[in-house]
């Protein structure tokens, strides 16, 4: 739980990091809007391990980094 829950932080971060719309935010991810929606409001029921795995690549997060709490993804 750990892990999924610093991807999903790390996600939300690198998101905002990007300063674009939504729509754009959802294109780059892969997602729709509404998936991306669920992430920024931190509905992290509604993504697998596997799902997070898959947008951070998309986002050009490492997952290992993803295993430090304390890393700062918007500097990625």
């Amino acid at each position: 739980m750990a892990l999924r829950s610093n991807l999903l932080i790390g996600l939300q971060q690198k998101v905002k990091s990007w300063e674009v719309a939504q729509a754009e935010a959802a294109r780059r991810l892969g997602v729709t809007q509404l998936q991306l929606n669920d992430l920024l409001r931190s509905k992290i029921d509604k993504f697998s391990l596997d799902m997070l795995i898959d947008l951070a690549t998309h986002a050009e997060i490492s997952v290992l980094a993803a295993g430090d709490p304390h890393h700062d993804f918007s500097a990625d």
